[in-house]
């Protein structure tokens, strides 16, 4: 009893975000831009085997995409014919001008949808609107380990499959920044995190915040006219072989086509990359 108090505490007052029903997904006319470029640091090796295992998702269920890792792509015009941007595991600097950002931006304002797999919270670190539009930027990560995620959202289509408690071997994210949109699906079990060593215990006491035991670990919310959906399970290339974890990614995938109605650059605003947001 205590635990299922303590997870309706969280989604009631830490993720104010109301729920948004799935919606039908016509696979043929949904159209994905990968993007894997990174700045300078490091740079995840799980990144083919994502591009690999999108692609293989899309040859099975019709829809297409794109790959590319030239910021060149980061035009109106090109970004027009996508469905949405998934982003696998960039980090840091990942446009090389201010008219990318800008670009990007604008295709969110439009009705865009984004997605982000693992370390995408360290994207982009120094841009503010990016970092609310992921819904916070990243502080730490605890060492790779096992340890447990819950499924808050069992009906989420990014939870379909996923065990409501999965225990699995990962890097338990965590970010500052946090903005109050975004509704949690999932949370780490902070409570399954190694604190045997004591700098392991400093970190995990200073980043968790006011989360108690459960720290968001996927969510989804509606931003300046687009939809995110980010998880931040994924750190091994094992990942990308793993049913389960393929279905959580291929759910949020599904969730964020369907709330795409249409890409109407009519609608977006923003002239610079840090132009006030018109809630």
């Amino acid at each position: 009893m205590k635990l299922r108090n303590a997870i309706l505490f969280l989604v009631a007052f830490l993720f104010t975000a109301t729920t948004v029903q799935a919606q039908e997904v016509n696979w043929k006319k949904v159209k994905i831009l990968v993007y894997t470029k990174n700045g300078t640091g490091f740079v995840h090796d799980n990144i083919p085997f994502a591009v690999k295992a999108i692609q293989q998702l899309a040859n099975v269920h019709g829809f297409k995409i794109d790959t590319s890792s030239n910021p060149a792509v980061m035009t109106e015009k090109n970004l027009q014919q996508y469905t949405l941007l998934l982003f696998p595991s960039t980090n840091n600097d990942v446009f090389d001008t201010d008219a990318q950002r800008v670009a990007f931006r604008r295709y969110i304002e439009a009705g865009g949808g984004f997605v982000g797999l693992h370390s995408v919270t360290g994207t982009e670190r120094n841009w503010r609107w990016f970092k609310m539009m992921l819904g916070g930027t990243f502080s730490w990560h605890a060492r790779g380990q096992e340890f447990t995620v819950r499924v808050i959202d069992s009906k989420h289509p990014s939870m379909k499959g996923v065990p409501a408690v999965w225990t699995k071997d990962d890097e338990c994210y965590f970010a500052k920044e946090m903005y109050p949109g975004p509704r949690a699906l999932m949370v780490h079990d902070l409570r399954t995190i190694d604190t045997t060593n004591a700098a392991q215990k400093a970190n995990l006491q200073k980043n968790r915040g006011n989360y108690g035991d459960f720290y968001p670990a996927a969510w989804e919310y509606p931003f300046d006219g687009g939809h995110t959906w980010v998880t931040t399970l994924g750190h091994d290339k094992q990942n990308y072989s793993d049913p389960v974890y393929l279905n959580h990614i291929l759910g949020g995938i599904r969730f964020i086509a369907g709330q795409v109605k249409k890409i109407d650059f009519k609608k977006a605003y923003a002239q610079h990359r840090d132009d006030e947001v018109r809630f």
